[in-house]
C-alpha cells in the first residue's frame, strides 16, 4: 500500500491501536519510524518496539503499547501529525512549541536528527516540527 504521508500513517496506527486496546501494533518501518519509535520509547510512551518481518519479506516496527494499571488508563492521550506534505512547519530554536506547557512533546526533525523540543533546545537547533505527543 502506498500512502503519501507515511509519518501521518504511523502515528493514525498508533492512534487506533490505543483507542481500540490493543497490545502491539505493526508498522512499516523506515529510519525515520525508527527515529520517531525511540523517542516515543525513551520518553516513556510505549514498552518496546522491535524490528520483525513481514509476510511480503520487508521489515515490520512492532511497537507495544502502554497502558496505567488498567487499559482504561491510556498512556497516550493524543497524538497528532503538524507538518504536512502540503503545509510544511519549520521553526528556529527561538520558536519551538511548548506542547501542554511542557507536559507533552513535540516530536522535531533537524539537521542533527529526530529529536524532542527539549533536545532541539539544549542543542540550540530549529527544524521540521514532525508531531505533538501528550
Amino acid at each position: 500500500m502506498m500512502t503519501s504521508d507515511p509519518i501521518a500513517d504511523m502515528l493514525t496506527r498508533i492512534r487506533n491501536a490505543n483507542s481500540a486496546k490493543h497490545d502491539t501494533v505493526d508498522i512499516p518501518s523506515s529510519k525515520m519510524k525508527v527515529s520517531i519509535a525511540e523517542i516515543l520509547l525513551n520518553e516513556g510512551y510505549i514498552k518496546k518496539y522491535d524490528l520483525v518481518d513481514n509476510k511480503q519479506g520487508f521489515k515490520d516496527i512492532r511497537i507495544a503499547l502502554k497502558y496505567g494499571s488498567d487499559k482504561n488508563e491510556k498512556i497516550i492521550s493524543g497524538i497528532k501529525r503538524i507538518s504536512k506534505p502540503g503545509l510544511r512547519i519549520y521553526v528556529g530554536v527561538e520558536d519551538i512549541p511548548y506542547v501542554l506547557g511542557g507536559l507533552g512533546i513535540a516530536i522535531i526533525s533537524t539537521n542533527k536528527g529526530i529529536m524532542t523540543d527539549k533536545e532541539a533546545r539544549k542543542n540550540n537547533v530549529g527544524g521540521e516540527v514532525l508531531a505533538f505527543v501528550w
